[in-house]
């Protein structure tokens, strides 16, 4: 995962840049996921949620916002860096910390009611046994009865159309211009892609350009099920944008209140 934390650490500085307005989808990510997990809990009280590859805090701040009590973690230092930043510029508490979201078991102590990865996280693992094992590791993560969230790209949709690009995406502020896009390279049987991220942005008048590059599993929605019910999770369902309003579809499934023991599936 050195290669991924690599990726996050070059790339913290400019993360917002792949948000029209990053400060405004901060808080509105917040209401959607809440909204969703109440949902899902039938309950309205804001409980223990653990964002187990916060970045720079686009959703763990956004729920701070809504009155979880919110633990962040991810393995780029530097974006923990920039998410206490921001938590303090939005005014929230957090509890951060340096994690890789298959050692979670070990690392991060208690449970919660929720635990929780967005943004397309999960797909840098890149085989069937790391994947299995963040999986498992968020399995120990949470209370009997706790809610996991997952979002990540609409693979089942890409794969019919293996784009090889994304549209520019211009930012304005004052004088000052970003223009942020993505080229896909499409491996062997298209299950892999590697993806490289152009970030041009002009400040003063000055034109900078840096490129990041990492690799990523087109991951199904039945093979994300499978993995997810071999690490001992039951109740799996899908929602996508046009109920949730969220950008990419969202898979929860529930840790049964009967439980096997973490060890029986490391």
């Amino acid at each position: 995962m050195d290669l991924i934390a690599r990726f996050y650490d070059d790339l913290a500085d400019d993360y917002h840049l792949n948000y029209a307005d990053w400060h405004e989808a901060v808080p509105r990510q917040g209401r959607v996921l809440a909204r969703l997990i109440r949902d899902r809990s039938g309950d309205n009280a804001a409980g223990t949620l653990l964002d187990c590859s916060c970045g720079i805090g686009t959703q763990a701040i956004g729920l701070a916002l809504e009155g979880f009590d919110v633990t962040g973690t991810d393995l780029s230092q530097r974006s923990i860096d920039r998410a206490r930043r921001e938590a303090d510029a939005f005014g929230v508490t957090v509890k951060w910390g340096v994690v890789d979201f298959r050692t979670l078991a070990v690392d991060v102590p208690g449970t919660f009611d929720v635990v929780l990865s967005c943004d397309n996280s999960l797909p840098h693992l890149l085989t069937d046994n790391d994947l299995r094992l963040a999986l498992t590791h968020m399995y120990a993560k949470l209370d009997p009865d706790g809610l996991l969230v997952i979002g990540i790209r609409d693979y089942d949709a890409l794969l019919g159309e293996r784009p090889r690009f994304t549209s520019p995406r211009a930012i304005e502020r004052g004088d000052d211009r970003s223009v942020i896009f993505q080229l896909w390279d499409w491996i062997g049987d298209g299950s892999r892609y590697e993806t490289t991220l152009f970030v041009h942005k002009r400040i003063r008048g000055e034109w900078t350009s840096r490129m990041h590059t990492a690799t990523y599993w087109a991951l199904k929605r039945d093979e994300l099920d499978r993995l997810a019910a071999e690490a001992g999770f039951d109740d799996v369902r899908w929602q996508f944008p046009d109920v949730t309003g969220h950008h990419q579809p969202l898979m929860t499934a529930r840790k049964p209140l009967e439980t096997r023991d973490i060890h029986d599936r490391i």
